[in-house]
């Protein structure tokens, strides 16, 4: 896997989450690099991630693009993803792990009403699709002596009252970023980008006091594009910038995390 002008050349890229706005945004990113050769997509909503497909094909024809609807914070369904993504593409040089979120109806749920079902979910959601799909692919990139993982962490990872399951779930996204970086170096770089509040569907769907709140907290008063959270991802996955590991970077408009 070489690469000019700061850019990985002939890879093969998986993202997950790929059906909703940051992960599309992110696929789209690096197809845009001219770096690809193939990429696998996924997402638990069989839809989107058909949608997500179709448009991309569209532009970017020359590129296999395949998708396969699925949880991957589920074993079976992760390993699914992983063998029809290293079968059809013939290995994976790339991953980015979008999956997460809050386990709950509402976005702020206080400590003490907490079900012990909502934080036991809430840490599969952000940890488990992680845990399985780098299983998965790291070996191969450790036999050919290269490879990128980005994780989404969140720029809350420093804590935030009313949101402990979340907050204490990106931290140990973190934590696991940190840690395999130093223990799949040289090899493999890995790093997580931790947005501050973007506009996807969750956000989208949010009531307007929480969103003019969070809002407010940021230095520039606005939140972010999925586009510019894909920038964070696709400056890790350049070969330019292939001596940055084991860091997280904040796309938070000013806000930086406060543990």
């Amino acid at each position: 896997m070489t690469g000019g002008a700061g850019r990985l050349a002939g890879t093969r890229a998986a993202v997950t989450g790929a059906g909703g706005p940051m992960g599309r945004a992110i696929a789209a990113r690096l197809l845009a690099s001219g770096s690809l050769e193939g990429l696998a997509l996924t997402d638990i909503s069989g839809t989107r991630l058909s949608a997500t497909v179709e448009a991309l094909s569209a532009i970017y024809p020359a590129v296999r693009i395949i998708g396969l609807r699925g949880d991957v914070t589920v074993e079976g369904e992760a390993k699914a993803f992983a063998g029809t993504a290293l079968d059809v593409l013939g290995g994976i040089d790339m991953l980015v792990n979008v999956v997460g979120g809050i386990r709950s109806q509402r976005l702020y749920t206080p400590f003490l009403d907490m079900s012990a079902e909502q934080w036991r979910a809430t840490f599969d959601l952000n940890l488990m699709g992680n845990f399985h799909l780098v299983q998965a692919f790291a070996p191969g990139m450790l036999e050919r002596g290269e490879g990128r993982i980005v994780n989404l962490a969140s720029i809350v990872f420093g804590a935030e009252a009313g949101q402990v399951d979340y907050a204490a779930a990106k931290a140990a996204v973190a934590s696991m970023t940190r840690s395999l970086a130093a223990e799949f170096a040289p090899a493999i770089t890995v790093n997580a980008v931790a947005p501050g509040l973007t506009r996807t569907s969750v956000t989208a769907a949010m009531p307007k006091a929480e969103g003019d709140k969070l809002v407010a907290a940021a230095f520039n008063r606005r939140m972010a594009e999925p586009e510019e959270i894909a920038e964070a991802v696709a400056f890790f996955c350049q070969d330019a910038n292939r001596f940055v590991t084991g860091e997280i970077l904040a796309v938070s408009g000013g806000i930086h995390p406060h543990l």
